[in-house]
């Protein structure tokens, strides 16, 4: 009947004018926006791994040493951990499509000298540009996402498809990776990303507005040296550990120098007028919970992707392609409680009891992977703990980064998203050089005064993972009792704190 209908609209027209009111009104293309920011974070979550699996084929055929190979994966995470920050603040003064573009078209210059390196010293240099370009893309991609949805519905649809990205985006690239170097050559893990990268510009240009504040942008270049010379410095140290010990001089004069560095840093924050990084974005407690959430969840998922891959190749003998395929199951546990949690639960009961349930998962599915043995079989004893950790971080990854960026200004977006990442990689960062070191003492302990032989070795390896594991669910346990007393109980109602000025 018509004048129901009339009626109907009349009140749809009605709801959505109050939502615009209160929210903004909305951006237009934002789905299409949402796509493109989930491919460029897919690009960059992606080659934090995919570049992994072809190591072994890029050393046989540039004919480099095991010292040059830790330094193509280090050299990544020293550019991209230690220039985040800078790239966040960057989106906020020049605009999002103008940092997401510039980091686009950087990466895929990147990847491209690195995919045609002739030698190992090209190569890393590539890597390197990939990580400072990848440090721009990343948080001007988060950023252009906060700022376009606003509404709460959307909003939590469209965090729960990031999140899912961004969770799922390290076990895609291992089977990624695996394809292209079993099927193709180990160059086309880099040259991949020219297509990526292509695909998303053009989205880009169409679709994301060039969001900027008004009058003459400025950087607070002490706050950018202090923190790009700080993280550096931080995730070098850790790097060293990972391959020269902890008694090497170099981690330790480097961990020392640099959180003195970003201990100045934070107190140069409260005097600076126009601060790399304002005091009320991780003031607000919710916004500092996501952050410690990610930086403890970055720390403990290392021992996932690290050690179950190593598990799978020496002792299951999985092909690189199989092991890729071998994590498609917690990708899809992944997905299904990052939709379910965000979409669903975040609206109704808030963070809270989310992010810590997630934390509890991953700690049991870890504490499960420590019972693996020699004649363990996929089915039976590595998919259900690997669903149980899929689950766990779809709780934690999307509603965290929808927390992480809740209610922040819109001139804080970018460096708000650029926390939630430098968290993250940090913490992958010092759970690879601690895990790496527990691991290997473990091992070395296990063949002490023990006759050598082949089950031996296979055996210390198996004790080294289990350990690695343990840790792992260690630090999700501890991550699970701060985020608990963390964040604030309830559904997010917005955020006062958020729009004022905190000064500490």
């Amino acid at each position: 009947m018509p004048q129901p209908e009339s009626a109907t609209e009349s009140s749809k027209a009605g709801k959505q004018a109050l939502e615009d009111s209160e929210y903004g009104p909305r951006v237009p293309h934002e789905w299409m926006i949402l796509a493109v920011v989930s491919l460029a974070q897919l690009m960059v979550v992606l080659d934090a791994t995919i570049v992994t699996i072809a190591l072994p084929s890029a050393q046989e055929d540039l004919g480099f040493s095991n010292d040059s190979r830790q330094w193509i994966v280090t050299a990544y995470a020293l550019a991209f951990g230690s220039l985040l920050l800078v790239g966040g603040r960057f989106a906020d003064l020049f605009g999002r499509r103008t940092a997401l573009i510039s980091g686009l078209v950087g990466f895929a210059i990147a990847s491209a000298l690195a995919g045609i390196a002739p030698n190992v010293g090209v190569l890393i240099a590539g890597r390197a540009l990939q990580g400072l370009f990848g440090a721009l893309l990343a948080p001007a991609a988060l950023s252009a996402l906060t700022t376009t949805f606003t509404h709460p519905a959307e909003r939590n649809r469209a965090f729960a498809v990031y999140g899912a990205v961004a969770g799922a985006g390290g076990a895609v690239g291992l089977l990624v990776g695996g394809l292209l170097t079993e099927y193709l050559n180990w160059r086309w893990t880099l040259f991949v990303n020219l297509l990526i990268a292509a695909v998303a510009l053009v989205g880009a240009r169409m679709f994301v507005p060039n969001h900027r504040p008004e009058g003459r942008p400025t950087l607070d270049l002490p706050g950018t040296f202090l923190a790009c010379a700080g993280l550096f410095l931080l995730v070098f140290g850790f790097s060293r550990a990972e391959s020269e010990g902890w008694s090497s001089p170099q981690c330790w004069v480097s961990l020392i120098v640099g959180l003195v560095l970003l201990a100045v840093f934070a107190w140069w924050q409260t005097r600076a007028e126009h601060p790399l990084l304002p005091l009320r974005v991780p003031g607000e407690r919710n916004r500092g919970a996501s952050y410690l959430g990610m930086f403890i969840t970055g720390a403990g998922m290392f021992g996932v992707f690290l050690f179950l891959t190593y598990y799978l190749q020496t002792i299951l003998q999985y092909s690189p392609v199989k092991t890729g395929l071998a994590f498609l199951p917690m990708i899809a546990a992944l997905m299904v409680a990052a939709q379910v949690a965000t979409i669903v639960l975040l609206p109704r009961v808030g963070p809270k009891p989310l992010v810590p349930l997630g934390m509890a998962c991953g700690a049991a599915g870890m504490f499960w992977l420590t019972g693996l043995e020699l004649d363990s079989t996929y089915a039976a004893h590595v998919l259900p703990p690997l669903l149980v950790v899929g689950v766990g971080m779809g709780l934690i990854f999307a509603p965290a980064m929808a927390m992480a960026t809740y209610g922040v200004q819109a001139n804080d977006a970018g460096v708000a998203s650029a926390m939630v990442n430098t968290c993250q990689q940090v913490g992958g960062s010092i759970g690879t050089a601690l895990l790496s070191s527990l691991a290997a003492t473990a091992a070395t302990n296990y063949v002490k005064g023990k006759p050598p032989s082949q089950l031996l070795q296979a055996q210390a390896q198996l004790h080294s993972y289990a350990t690695a594991y343990r840790w792992s669910a260690w630090f999700f346990v501890a991550g699970a009792v701060i985020c608990f007393f963390l964040y604030r109980p309830g559904a997010p109602k917005g955020d006062p704190e958020g729009q004022a000025a905190v000064h500490m």
